[in-house]
């Protein structure tokens, strides 16, 4: 992840807010509608990552992950908690990488990998941090 840059409290309240239309708008190109958002149960570390706890039209809650790191999101079953979720997305992360370089991959598929694997690492790191949680 970034340098751990210092923000402004206005800063970092625009960066949450950013990172909140990321989210929506990416569940949207998945076809997936936001409905709603539990503030209580979403966590953010401005600039690094954002976790969402967001509740979908139809109903159903899903984790969304965005930030310095690939966006990503996985339905509610999957973790009960943002510090589950960010161990939930480390080892997806790190098993897309192995997949993704145990195929030949392309220069690009590999840098990509790569930033997975770092990412994986960085959220799991994070999880494990009691003064966080």
């Amino acid at each position: 992840m970034s340098d751990n840059e210092q923000l402004t409290e206005e800063q970092a309240q625009a960066w949450v807010r950013e990172q909140y239309q990321v989210a929506t708008k990416y569940l949207a190109n998945k076809g997936l509608v936001t409905d709603s958002v539990m503030v209580e149960d979403s966590r953010y570390i401005a600039p690094l990552l954002s976790v969402w706890k967001l509740k979908l039209l139809d109903n159903s809650w899903h984790w969304v992950i965005c930030g310095d790191l690939p966006t990503d999101h996985v339905s509610i079953e999957a973790a009960n908690s943002a510090k589950e979720v960010l161990k939930h997305f480390s080892l997806k992360w790190q098993l897309q990488a192995e997949n993704i370089l145990k195929h030949q991959p392309s220069e690009e598929q590999a840098q990509y990998a790569n930033i997975l694997v770092g990412r994986a690492e960085s959220l799991y790191k994070l999880s494990e941090d009691e003064k966080l949680w």
